[in-house]
């Protein structure tokens, strides 16, 4: 069989060595003149949004871009007048200069793959959709009827292929996890398993014809699901000799600040662990911002050399791990007042440089002060804990807002209420005086006494600092040792980011804490932030964090698609009218999808759905059934209200 060598060393895992970063591998596959894999950097790209038809608008787009750091350019190609068009955009082009490998994204349609096949550089086909139809049918089948099955698919997929081949061209198996086939599901359910296999009987297909030249994506819009499916993924075709290139994204992740968190926390997880060689960063705005996130994802790790960040230089060998890293499972800890047990995830923020003389500076933290009735209206998005250092405040805090001083301000406190100290772990134990209740003791993940460890008490609770490069696997490393340890103390993530802009301490915070709280570690997060990053942004950044790793949930969700050329309204409109009316529904989930492709199965996790079924029509769905078909869409957003309000779901705004 053709391939290239596969790490030996990864036998039994996705990765390695989980103290020391490197990157996966992978085969080298040619796209055009820009390969992917191998020893090539981590390739940006993204999809364009314009009505496939309009040849001039997709070439307009396409060139906005590539020149804001697309390599690759994905086209939606839904039926075979649009695949055909694909020609024309891309002769366009070509006279334009720009050589951008074009890809183009298929749904249901074998036919317009194989005309597609024949004229851009890649396509990219869903194997829950490509030869299947999803009827949310549960089927049971024998050994030789599923076989069957696989025979019926490879005869519809093997086409393709040999086209494929003969052109020269590359194709992604791009597997969605809300997308599975009604086969898939009766066999292994919804799960990451599900994904893996549905992606591999097609990867196993092409190297029975010699076919090679395979990117595999795994997408969710549950981070946690995401990482967990890629993970199995690497780990299975590793066991059978595999090593394909790994396109990273994570579906439906919305706009903004929430698009570009929940982004990074499912592909930041992954690159931490040296998996991926593209990233499609997927949001609900023009194509041309998203290429500017992803590459602040990927820059990250270009220049970052291989060494080693745990503790004592040990390796880590994932085949050893106290926890599984395919399944979510939260450390168990014992909890110190709201910190650790079952309590969620607390936050924590620093205000030691802030005016405190003016109670108005708690806005920013999630309390709103009113002066008139000297109280405070505490915000879903309240934090749990503030670090005042040495500094007094002038006025009082509310009730439920520990107040975290350094050990020999707070040991002058008169009045200790709500106010606990902070002090470094070797010098808890020479410590006379010791709160009762909460102490927070700060340690470094890659230099600490483990014996001191072993003798804290039950009030207390680590606050854990890294200062390495790879700093996120140093406290990994550190969360590995409590576990086999059998160390219950409550741990705060703290990451310090100094001379970086907003938005990387935003994508570089989503990451380090991101990955640590997916795997199940973390009772708390405190993000250290440049003096420029406003307090306000911080604790968003903190909540959102929580959110889109699903530990704790402060608000409504949204599971938007990042639209495209099949798209039947206008999303991102639609998206902040949805959202404006709706997003004091704390822990509702609700899903804004442009199309049928993106419609019943990428929202797999959301509550409600609101999908276009057809020109100013819209057809609502509570998880996966159909509520209310073509509706108009002047009256859809009505609509969808009154639906969460018959099921009880409904809260007015206070």
């Amino acid at each position: 069989m053709e391939n290239v060598s596969v790490q030996k060393d990864l036998a039994g895992g996705y990765c390695d060595n989980l103290n020391q970063y490197s990157r996966f591998l992978t085969r080298e596959v040619h796209i055009g003149d820009i390969p992917m894999g191998g020893l090539n950097p981590i390739r940006i790209q993204s999809m364009t949004t314009t009505d496939t038809m309009d040849t001039l608008g997709t070439v307009e787009q396409t060139i906005r871009m590539v020149e804001s750091g697309c390599e690759y350019v994905r086209i939606t190609a839904p039926s075979m007048k649009e695949a055909e068009n694909l020609a024309q955009i891309k002769k366009e082009l070509r006279f334009r200069g720009y050589t951008v490998p074009l890809v183009a994204d298929i749904h249901f349609t074998p036919n317009a793959a194989e005309a597609a096949a024949r004229i851009v550089e890649k396509v990219r086909v869903n194997p829950g959709n490509y030869a299947d139809k999803k009827r949310f049918e549960n089927i049971e089948y024998t050994q030789l009827a599923y076989q069957a099955e696989l025979e019926r698919i490879y005869k519809k997929f093997s086409p393709l292929v040999k086209i494929c081949k003969e052109y020269g061209t590359a194709m992604r198996i791009g597997t969605n996890h809300g997308s599975l086939s009604d086969r898939i599901m009766s066999q292994y359910g919804d799960t990451p398993r599900g994904m893996v296999e549905s992606a591999m009987e097609f990867m196993r297909m092409c190297e029975d014809m010699n076919y090679y030249n395979l990117v595999i994506s795994m997408k969710a819009s549950n981070t946690q699901v995401m990482v967990q499916a890629y993970r199995l993924l690497v780990e299975t075709m590793v066991s059978e000799g595999m090593n394909y290139p790994l396109h990273l994204g994570v579906t439906e992740a919305g706009d903004g600040d929430d698009g570009r968190i929940k982004s990074a926390v499912g592909i930041g997880t992954l690159l931490e662990d040296g998996l991926g060689d593209t990233i499609r960063v997927s949001l609900t705005e023009d194509p041309e911002f998203e290429a500017p996130v992803a590459k602040a994802l990927a820059d990250r790790y270009t220049k970052r050399a291989l060494h080693t960040a745990g503790i004592q230089n040990e390796r880590i060998d994932i085949k050893t791990l106290p926890y599984s890293p395919y399944v979510y499972n939260r450390r168990t800890t014992q909890a110190v007042q709201h910190i650790g047990g079952h309590h969620h995830p607390v936050v924590m923020l620093d205000v030691s440089a802030k005016n405190l003389k003016d109670p108005y500076i708690l806005m920013e933290a999630g309390y709103q002060y009113s002066a008139v009735l000297d109280k405070y209206n505490m915000a879903d998005q309240a934090c749990d804990l503030v670090y005042l250092g040495d500094a007094l405040p002038s006025f009082s805090f509310p009730g439920n807002l520990r107040q975290i001083y350094n050990y020999d301000t707070w040991l002058g406190l008169k009045d200790k209420t709500n106010c606990h100290p902070l002090l470094k772990l070797e010098d808890y134990a020479v410590t006379a005086v010791k709160d009762p209740v909460l102490n927070l003791i700060s340690l470094n993940a890659g230099t600490y006494d483990a014996a001191l460890l072993q003798s804290l008490d039950n009030t207390c609770v680590l606050v854990l600092e890294t200062s390495a490069e790879h700093g996120m696997a140093q406290q990994r490393a550190f969360f590995i040792a409590l576990l086999k340890a059998e160390i219950q103390i409550p741990v705060i993530i703290k990451r310090t980011y100094t001379d970086i802009n907003t938005e990387d301490t935003t994508l570089y915070a989503a990451t380090d804490l991101g990955a640590l709280l997916t795997d199940g570690f973390g009772d708390g997060v405190w993000i250290d932030a440049p003096a420029d990053v406003a307090l306000s942004a911080v604790n968003a950044v903190s909540f959102i964090i929580l959110q889109a790793t699903r530990t704790r949930i402060s608000k409504a969700e949204y599971i938007s698609c990042p639209s495209c050329g099949r798209t039947l309204f206008d999303l991102q409109e639609t998206t902040q009218l949805i959202r404006s009316r709706t997003d004091h529904l704390k822990g509702i989930k609700i899903a804004i999808m442009g199309c049928i492709v993106n419609g019943p199965g990428e929202m797999a996790d959301a509550d409600y759905g609101y999908v276009g079924a057809g020109p100013d029509k819209i057809t609502l769905y509570r998880s996966k059934e159909v509520v209310k078909k073509n509706v108009s869409a002047a009256f859809a957003l009505d609509a969808l209200i009154e639906l969460i309000k018959e099921d009880g779901n409904w809260t007015e705004v206070k």
